[in-house]
């Protein structure tokens, strides 16, 4: 049963979107509701406030609405939504002017390859390391996010924050030790 309910769970979201393109309103309704809880975290985990991810969780929807005739399965309806979200969340912090700095354009030395803190002393809580990715600055927070937390690799990341592999690569390395810092201070209450 387990195994039917997997293989039929893409072809009932496909009959919302073709109901949807056929202008049935319950299925907006229906879609929307399927998917607005897991983009609203999406969008949470990037921009770091309940408000803005509210926003932009509406904008990415109705951009989606008014496009969904042009989606055409190539993906699922929420991988497609999913990249919605991230690229409206990535350019939000955008306008707030993100700090990334891309490496290539510094005199800043290569980070060295080996990590320098060692992790496995560190007993890490879920909820404190929630509490401690908001305190990260916003590229950190972003690049980590759609690193652990979205799947993407880092050359994906590149590619949709318009920076090089290694900037990313370096962001990625700078975001993860600062987190430990932060849980190794004890300051997350």
């Amino acid at each position: 049963m387990q195994a039917f309910l997997e293989i039929t769970a893409p072809i009932l979201h496909d009959e919302l979107v073709e109901k949807c393109k056929q202008g049935d309103r319950k299925s907006y309704a229906d879609l929307y509701q399927k998917y607005a809880k897991a983009m609203f975290n999406t969008s949470l985990r990037i921009v770091n406030n309940s408000g803005d991810a509210e926003d932009i969780l509406q904008d990415a929807f109705v951009d989606a609405f008014a496009s969904l005739n042009s989606f055409e399965y190539r993906s699922t309806f929420g991988a497609w939504l999913k990249k919605i979200v991230i690229n409206k969340s990535i350019n939000h912090l955008r306008k707030k002017k993100m700090d990334l700095i891309d490496i290539d354009k510094t005199q800043v030395a290569e980070v060295p390859n080996e990590e320098t803190l060692d992790e496995k002393d560190v007993q890490l809580k879920v909820e404190e390391i929630k509490k401690a990715v908001k305190l990260l600055p916003n590229g950190y927070r972003t690049v980590l996010t759609l690193y652990l937390f979205e799947g993407y690799d880092h050359e994906e990341i590149a590619e949709i924050l318009n920076v090089t592999h290694a900037t990313v690569r370096t962001q990625y390395m700078r975001a993860k030790q600062k987190l430990i810092g932060l849980i190794k201070q004890g300051g997350i209450s």
